[in-house]
């Protein structure tokens, strides 16, 4: 059987630990739980907003929650630092198993997207960068309808644009709220585990698959079919 298949972007085709090195630079000793708490203030954020009805896109979500990590800190950057530093995630690195991962599933038939919460244009000038995007064929963002995952319309909204049914689409991502999103909507999901120590939700949801890495997601799919 041949899927449409959606990737999530951060931490599923690109690595956000990736700005350590960018983060150490300005941040220093704190670059690492900087790092972290950045990101869970981002998607905290991009939640938030999705719930109040309130919808900025997510570079806004990236931009305040960045504000928050230096108020937490108290450390102070200029605009022109600040600004290099939002720059910085267009220039993440693919994880190393991406692009051959990704080469697999092409040559066994699947439609391969990338489904991201970030806008159209960030997300292509990151993929393109990482050298992912030759190895897919869409590009979905939901800022099409201004909300963000888990809302099940945007899961319905990627059948939609890949013109497939809940039996053929596929979420595939490393955020397990993501997986449980999709699987709520109807989809099938994957979790892809990336680290030995990750838990999934202990929620009655559950992943039809979980892989390690995009090669053995291809690996089992060829199997089955």
């Amino acid at each position: 059987m041949n899927y449409s298949i959606g990737f999530d972007v951060y931490g599923t085709l690109v690595d956000p630990v990736d700005m350590g090195q960018h983060l150490e630079t300005l941040i220093g000793n704190h670059a690492t739980e900087f790092g972290q708490l950045w990101h869970e203030k981002k998607v905290e954020y991009a939640f938030r907003r999705a719930l109040m009805r309130q919808y900025a896109d997510f570079t806004v979500c990236t931009q305040q929650a960045l504000q928050y990590c230096l108020n937490v800190y108290q450390i102070t950057l200029s605009p022109t630092e600040q600004q290099a530093l939002m720059a910085k995630f267009s220039q993440l690195s693919a994880f190393e198993d991406v692009i051959p991962g990704l080469n697999e599933l092409a040559k066994q038939g699947h439609f391969l997207a990338a489904f991201s919460n970030g806008p159209e244009l960030s997300v292509r000038k990151l993929l393109t960068n990482s050298q992912i995007m030759p190895h897919l064929q869409s590009v979905i963002s939901v800022d099409d309808l201004h909300t963000y995952k888990p809302n099940p319309d945007v899961y319905h909204y990627l059948m939609k644009r890949v013109q497939t049914d809940n039996n053929t689409c596929m979420m595939v991502s490393s955020n397990a709220w993501d997986v449980i999103g999709a699987k709520a909507a109807g989809l099938q999901a994957v979790w892809v585990k990336r680290g030995a120590n990750k838990l999934f939700d202990p929620w009655d949801i559950q992943p039809d698959l979980i892989v390690s890495d995009l090669i053995e997601l291809a690996d089992v799919l060829k199997q089955k079919s």
